[in-house]
């Protein structure tokens, strides 16, 4: 009897581990140190899903972890990249009713993209407003190099970096950010070595998902 339960127990472990791994839900969190700085995230999908990437930092709120994220970041933009380097969408100001609105400029300026996605491997960039991409991943950045660019906004009361063109009372800006990579199988968000240019690293980090898969 014992025999019996094990072999179909071990049947039952056979069958799940050849199933596709359930969607979930991924948050992180952390801080540009400049204005150029870009954050990257590598997701997998083992079926079509529609995902969806948001940001919370501009006007804080509750992150999918549960967590409550302060309002006051910067002006984020989220560009989604395919397995090959090239853009797929980009996520932008959200709006009013489908991203929040902040407290001290009334903004609705938090980045969301949701779209339906094949499976495969995928990159997220997350930049600071107007830092978007030139098209591809490999091409990098319209601001690259320049570390405060949003210094021409011309915030009397803040830095050099993280400055907003809504006001003089909401232009100065802080450094934090917090995404979310929803109804995906695998995220990580991926370290930024200087030796490495922006699609090595993509790809970098896409490996190290699949490490994970095969390792699981």
């Amino acid at each position: 009897m014992r025999k019996t339960i094990l072999a179909a127990s071990a049947a039952m472990a056979l069958l799940m581990g050849g199933l596709p791994a359930s969607a979930a839900d991924f948050s992180f969190t952390g801080n540009f140190g400049t204005d150029d700085a870009v954050q990257l995230f590598n997701f997998s999908l083992d079926s079509t899903s529609t995902v969806t990437l948001r940001t919370l930092s501009y006007a804080g709120g509750t992150n999918a972890a549960g967590e409550t994220i302060a309002r006051g970041g910067f002006d984020p933009i989220l560009s989604l990249f395919d397995a090959s380097g090239a853009l797929v969408g980009v996520g932008d100001d959200g709006g009013f009713g489908v991203v929040g609105t902040d407290a001290l400029t009334s903004s609705a300026w938090d980045a969301f993209l949701t779209t339906l996605l094949e499976p495969g491997t995928y990159t997220v960039a997350l930049t600071q407003y107007d830092n978007y991409s030139f098209g591809n991943l490999a091409d990098g950045f319209w601001r690259l190099g320049e570390g405060n660019f949003t210094v021409y906004i011309g915030c009397p009361t803040s830095g050099p970096a993280f400055n907003d063109a809504s006001g003089e009372e909401g232009c100065a800006r802080a450094s934090h950010w917090a995404v979310d990579v929803l109804n995906v199988t695998t995220a990580v968000a991926v370290p930024e070595p200087a030796s490495l240019s922006l699609f090595g690293l993509g790809l970098a980090g896409l490996g190290f998902i699949r490490r994970r898969k095969i390792g699981a």
